[in-house]
């Protein structure tokens, strides 16, 4: 606490922003004056903050929650304090673990996921590194939900229609918005790397430095709050939903991951430069395990759209070289960076059980010495669909997978199956357009 103290003085920060991710990945917490957080050194919160839905209810099971609300303590982690450069006043955020009244952390929390499956790879002598990429729309601000999104007008006053991949002009259409984006990043320390136009309309990917899983789920948590607020002062939304737009690709998180040894040596990669029987372990497990973990990559009955419906998204369990139409790709790479890119997750997903689940995978893969397939080295999209078609089926791989919940908390995997079920359902209550307009008078 006394590195924060001297940072908060030394900045003059007048209020902090006390932030904890909740299940969708959305910044929940309390903002107070900065003598009484320094004064308080934490705060409370009820612990039934991570049972709430994306929908603000609560799940029909309540069988895993303590229904007389009991709190959490908060304890701030000074590695993340930095500042909310869009205030007028002096700000300050950090984000905060979430811990019982004995001092252990509550299973729930999604930092505390990942915690624990990191500390099954430091039992192993084991140091994944991660570099997520994240794909975001720009869209004309929507007031009606009922009305399909739109892209924004840009400079030249005209909405994009052609796709533009990797269009330089494209992006600086809205350069104004990113240049904005950019120095909110730079003062807050984010490790961003590449900006780069994408497929859809106003879609554009963000790269991140590779760095330990903790940490990067930390900036893309962070990295979701910049460009909304960056679009937001242009009177643009940004979104991060899966497939906002019918006619548009989906948008992905894709997570590269390796795995070095305390020497920083690359385990996935012989001295020759070969792939390690370690690495083909890592694949059989992500293999194995993925349509089980896949209401993680894919939380929302959005995320389905993307995956069934969208454009360059995986299909099956296949893996293969340099090949894009896999959903697990070993990029080009020397011995040094041999990596794996996961391309399952979506952009709606929440980073730290995107990047808990991913290591999970590979983890069990690792322990139980599994196999992967041979390579694929064709076109891999026009092999059958074999992933859930929606989150119900995904909920039900989930709840059976007896290793993911005794590596993640059988209270924890039993939660979000809850909420998740919870929304799937209020879902599924809406009367769409679609129905209607084809089934009102036709049926």
């Amino acid at each position: 606490m006394e590195t924060i103290r001297k940072w908060i003085e030394e900045n003059r920060i007048t209020e902090v922003e006390c932030l904890i991710p909740d299940i969708t990945g959305n910044a929940r917490g309390k903002i107070m004056p900065a003598k009484k957080f320094l004064r308080e050194g934490g705060m409370r919160l009820p612990e039934v903050v991570f049972f709430q839905t994306v929908t603000g209810d609560w799940p029909d099971d309540e069988s895993m929650i303590d229904l007389t609300e009991k709190d959490m303590t908060l304890e701030p982690d000074q590695n993340t304090i930095r500042f909310v450069p869009w205030t007028k006043e002096p700000t300050a955020q950090v984000i905060h673990d979430c811990l019982t009244v004995d001092g252990d952390p509550v299973d729930i929390s999604p930092r505390a996921v990942l915690r624990r499956v990191l500390s099954l790879y430091e039992q192993e002598g084991w140091q994944p590194v991660v570099a997520p990429e994240l794909e975001f729309f720009l869209v004309q601000k929507n007031l009606d939900w009922d009305y399909p999104l739109e892209p924004p007008i840009g400079r030249n006053g005209r909405p994009e229609t052609a796709r533009q991949s990797f269009s330089i002009d494209a992006v600086n259409e809205f350069d104004p918005i990113f240049e904005d984006m950019y120095d909110y990043c730079e003062a807050q320390e984010l490790d961003v790397d590449t900006l780069v136009h994408e497929s859809g309309a106003a879609q554009m990917e963000l790269n991140f430095d590779h760095g330990e899983p903790l940490d990067r789920a930390d900036q893309v948590f962070l990295f979701k709050r910049t460009v909304r607020e960056a679009a937001l002062r242009h009177d643009v939304y940004a979104t991060f939903m899966a497939k906002p737009m019918e006619d548009e690709p989906g948008s992905a998180m894709h997570i590269h991951q390796s795995l070095v040894d305390k020497n920083g040596k690359n385990l996935f990669a012989n001295d020759d430069g070969t792939n390690s029987e370690l690495f083909l372990n890592y694949i059989g497990g992500m293999q194995k395990y993925t349509p089980a973990a896949i209401a993680f990559f894919a939380p929302n009955v959005n995320s389905y759209r993307r995956l069934v419906f969208g454009d360059s998204a995986p299909t099956n369990v296949a893996w293969g070289e340099d090949n894009r139409t896999v959903g697990l790709r070993v990029p080009i790479s020397d011995k040094e960076s041999r990596r794996l890119e996961n391309r399952y997750a979506g952009a709606d997903a929440n980073p730290y059980l995107a990047m808990a689940l991913t290591l999970a995978c590979g983890y069990l893969g690792m322990k139980e010495k599994l196999s992967p397939t041979e390579k694929s080295t064709g076109d891999m999209t026009t092999e059958p669909y074999s992933l859930p078609h929606n989150l119900e089926d995904a909920l039900v791989l989930l709840e059976n997978s007896d290793e993911l919940r005794e590596i993640l908390g059988d209270r924890f995997v039993s939660a979000y199956v809850a909420i998740k079920r919870k929304e799937y359902r209020t879902y599924f209550q809406v009367i769409s357009s679609w129905e209607r307009e084809f089934l009102l008078l036709n049926v």
